[in-house]
Order: structure tokens, then C-alpha cells, then sequence
């Protein structure tokens, strides 16, 4: 069996395994997939029209910052019939700079309605109080954009302990669950922190459809039958989740395919060229969601 063969056969093993038996059927609301445009080399119109023609139902990207990028982005939008979610976050080490860098996204992003917006908030080095702030200003914000916080490598949300001290001190936090960080953050799988994870989904609004593993944020292929058990943990995480935003009355559910590009996903030695495609990757994720939690 040649390498192609191999992958193949691989990969439509794993789409049984993944695809078969959900563990949340027949929900009561829309289910929204979104594409990433990290890694894409191509401009907006371009990016817009490939996610489209995959099947997506939007896109999640940072915040324009450029007035042209937003006109393109809001036309680009309305021609391929796609919802948007905004990165919104801050950067640098000066922490009054960032929070003003970041207050000020979020303040512009607001008035297109967006479906939510996803904060890249604080950095792990602030201290609790600083990162806090960050916290206290999204739930000052009353309107139909709920404004999450994701757990992610270097912000505030980086680890599990961490992020269960915010929601202990800010019950009405709500996160985007991004948990392939927190496999990478702790070298597990997270069985020995349950009691915490499960708290951090029932927090969740928003999901970041990445699988992670005990030594890296991205396994190499989910399709790969040596990532089964990493895949089977993330997908038990996403049903939970999704779970209990049915059970809060939630009406749209929404996911993020963001496997991301070299060298996130790993690259041959001397080459740098990527083991497997990204785009079909992350389409393979649409395919698997879209099966796994549509009515």
C-alpha cells in the first residue's frame, strides 16, 4: 500500500468513527459553521467565495482596522450570503495600552451586530486584577452580541485553574472554548481536571473545532487513527457544550473550524511543506460538525 493509499484508507476510517453515533441529535437550533481565513493567501472577496462554496455559513476574523478592509469585508459579505464573528484583542506588554487597544475594537465591532465577538483578552503575564478589567468591561456591554473570552495559549484564559478563578469571581463570564490549547497548556487530556473543564462548558457560546493533544495545540490529521482518543475527548468536550447552551435557551449554536497553517500544522524537515492540506482539513471539520449537529 503506497503512502496515498494509506492516507486514504486513514482517513475514511476515521470518518465512521467520528461521523457515527452522536452524542447530541435533532437540536433545536441553527448550527452555524464559520471558516478561518488563518493561513489563507488570498484577499477577502477570495476568501469569501471559496468558504461559501465549501458550505460554510460565515466567517470569523479580527476586527479591520482599516476602513477599506471593512468596506470590502461588508461587501464581500452581502455577495456570498455569509454571518461574521470578530477577533477583537489587544497588543504589547504595556497593559493600559493594550485594554484601550482592545475596548476600542470591541467598541467599533459592536455596531455591525455581529454574531459574537471572540476576545483575545489580556496576556498571561498581566496579573489577576489587570485581567480582570478586560472581564469587567465585556459585561458592561448589554445588547445581543454576547462578547466571550477564549481559552487560549498567553491570554488571560490559559490554563484551567486560571480561567476557573475569573468564573468563580464572574459568574456571568461566558467563554469561547477553545480547550486544544488547554491539552497543550497541561500535557493531558484533562481527565484529572473534569470537575473544572465541565464548569468552564457550561460557560461555553462559542467553539473553536480544533483538536489539540498532550504535547501540541493541532494533532497532526484528525483523520489519522492514532489521534482517535484526542478526537473522541475534544468531540465528548463539544457535545457537552453544546449541551448546555441548548439547556440556556441558546438558539444558534456556532463553530469555528480553525486548524491553522505551518507551523501549527506540522511541516517535513528542510522543506517546510505541510504534511496534510489546511483548507481540506478544516473542510473535513465543516463535513463531520455539520453531520454530527445539524437537525
Amino acid at each position: 500500500m503506497n503512502r496515498r493509499e494509506f492516507m486514504g484508507h486513514s482517513a475514511g476510517g476515521a470518518v465512521a468513527l467520528t461521523m457515527a453515533g452522536p452524542a447530541v441529535t435533532r437540536l433545536q437550533a441553527e448550527v452555524l459553521v464559520l471558516a478561518t481565513n488563518w493561513g489563507f493567501e488570498g484577499n477577502t472577496y477570495a476568501f469569501c467565495k471559496k468558504a461559501r462554496e465549501a458550505g460554510y455559513d460565515g466567517i470569523e476574523v479580527w476586527w479591520p482596522g482599516d476602513p477599506g478592509e471593512r468596506q470590502r469585508l461588508r461587501e464581500a459579505l452581502k455577495e456570498h450570503d455569509l454571518k461574521v464573528g470578530f477577533l477583537c484583542g489587544g497588543s504589547g506588554a504595556d497593559f493600559r495600552t493594550h485594554l484601550e487597544q482592545y475596548k476600542g475594537a470591541v467598541e467599533q465591532a459592536l455596531e455591525w451586530d455581529p454574531l459574537y465577538i471572540n476576545s483575545h483578552s489580556g496576556k498571561d503575564f498581566f496579573t489577576f486584577e489587570q485581567n480582570s478589567r478586560f472581564i469587567e468591561f465585556s459585561l458592561e456591554k448589554k445588547g445581543p452580541t454576547e462578547i466571550l473570552h477564549e481559552t487560549h495559549r498567553s491570554r488571560m484564559c490559559y490554563s484551567v485553574p486560571v480561567t476557573t478563578a475569573f468564573l468563580n469571581r464572574y459568574p456571568e463570564m461566558k467563554l469561547t472554548l477553545d480547550i486544544s490549547h488547554w491539552t497543550n497548556v497541561h500535557e493531558s487530556l484533562l481527565d484529572d481536571q473534569a470537575e473544572a473543564v465541565n464548569n468552564a462548558l457550561r460557560h461555553t457560546r462559542h467553539i473553536h473545532a480544533r483538536v489539540g493533544h498532550q504535547e501540541g495545540p493541532q494533532v497532526s490529521d484528525p483523520r489519522a487513527p492514532e489521534w482517535e482518543d484526542a478526537v473522541k475527548h475534544h468531540l465528548e468536550w463539544w457535545d457537552t457544550a453544546v449541551k448546555h447552551q441548548l439547556e440556556s435557551g441558546k438558539k444558534q449554536i456556532t463553530f469555528l473550524t480553525e486548524f491553522g497553517p505551518p507551523t501549527y500544522l506540522p511541516t517535513l524537515p528542510y522543506t517546510r511543506q505541510p504534511l496534510v492540506n489546511q483548507w481540506e482539513v478544516n473542510v473535513y471539520m465543516l463535513n463531520l460538525l455539520k453531520a454530527r449537529y445539524r437537525k
